[in-house]
């Protein structure tokens, strides 16, 4: 518990990465936690921990966000909007990230990528394709957001608060790239193959 973590050799970030034993229990914690769970860590994960009290906030709001049982958003619902939304903000690190959970959740090897370049033209149903019309809407022009926005995603089936957890996921993921970018966020090799091939049973 107490040894450093097994980075890659590539940096993960331009920010200094603490060892494990350095960080606070709760953080370390949780580090462990996914690490156990994920057989590695995700690199936001050691990155944000340069900064422990906003490593507690991001999770925290991440949790609140993307681990949500009510509502109409699927789980692939969320991290398409994620994926969607971080292509137009050319974060590398969440578009592949987010983009595996994407093919874990749908169980479509295709879709990340399709979504990633160009949603209209995906594999997804009208309710999808609206849904990340309006999150693309919120992150590049969330000024021009009106009722007529509001009124198509009712059509849709979704419902006042779905339409907050788009917009929310959006804000809060425009965020996570920004800081991303600026950081120089390395997303982790597990992270390209996962979900591609089918598990062998």
């Amino acid at each position: 518990m107490n040894a450093p973590l097994d980075l890659d050799v590539k940096p993960v970030s331009r920010y200094p990465v603490p060892a494990l034993a350095d960080l606070p229990d709760d953080v370390r914690m949780r580090i462990v936690a996914v690490q156990e769970k994920a057989g590695f860590v995700p690199n936001v994960f050691v990155a944000l921990a340069h900064r422990p009290a906003e490593f507690r906030a991001f999770f925290a709001y991440h949790d609140a966000l993307m681990d949500k049982e009510t509502g109409s958003l699927t789980k692939a619902d969320r991290e398409m909007i994620v994926t969607a939304t971080s292509a137009r903000n050319r974060c590398l690190y969440c578009v592949v990230a987010h983009g595996a959970l994407v093919r874990v959740y749908s169980k479509n090897p295709l879709l990340a990528d399709q979504v990633a370049v160009n949603h209209r033209k995906a594999d997804l149903d009208e309710r999808q394709k609206a849904m990340l019309d309006f999150a693309i809407k919120v992150c590049l022009a969330s000024d021009t957001v009106g009722e007529a926005d509001h009124a198509l995603l009712h059509e849709h089936g979704f419902d006042d608060e779905d339409i907050w957890d788009i917009a929310a996921i959006t804000a809060f993921f425009g965020l996570s790239n920004r800081v991303a970018n600026v950081a120089g966020m390395r997303p982790n090799d597990e992270f390209y193959l996962m979900g591609r091939v089918p598990r062998r049973k």
